[in-house]
């Protein structure tokens, strides 16, 4: 975990969403907290996350997310020396979907 986001105020927004139940609540939240193009980019990020799991190239990626070769890097950072939330993220929607 980056000591540098670890505050009060960060651990309460986890709080209030861990306490959401579907995905019409997430929408609600999300948009109220979020502008359309922050919750777009998060969007943006993690579609290329499951890309570069897949083994999708960069060239892939980028024309079917429209994301820069930068995020594109980034994104594969976070996956490579990351704290594994988005593989963390992954391993649970396909235990969901295997039940």
């Amino acid at each position: 975990m980056n000591k540098k986001i670890k505050t009060e105020a960060v651990d309460d927004l986890f709080e209030a969403i861990l306490t959401l139940r579907n995905q019409e609540e997430c929408y609600a939240f999300f948009e109220d907290v979020c502008t359309v193009n922050e919750l777009l980019s998060f969007a943006q990020r993690y579609e290329v996350a499951k890309m570069l799991r897949k083994g999708k190239t960069y060239l892939e990626i980028a024309e079917k997310t429209g994301a820069s070769t930068a995020t594109i890097s980034r994104v594969n950072r976070s996956l490579n020396f990351g704290n594994d939330g988005y593989d963390l993220a992954f391993e649970r929607l396909k235990s969901k979907e295997n039940i």
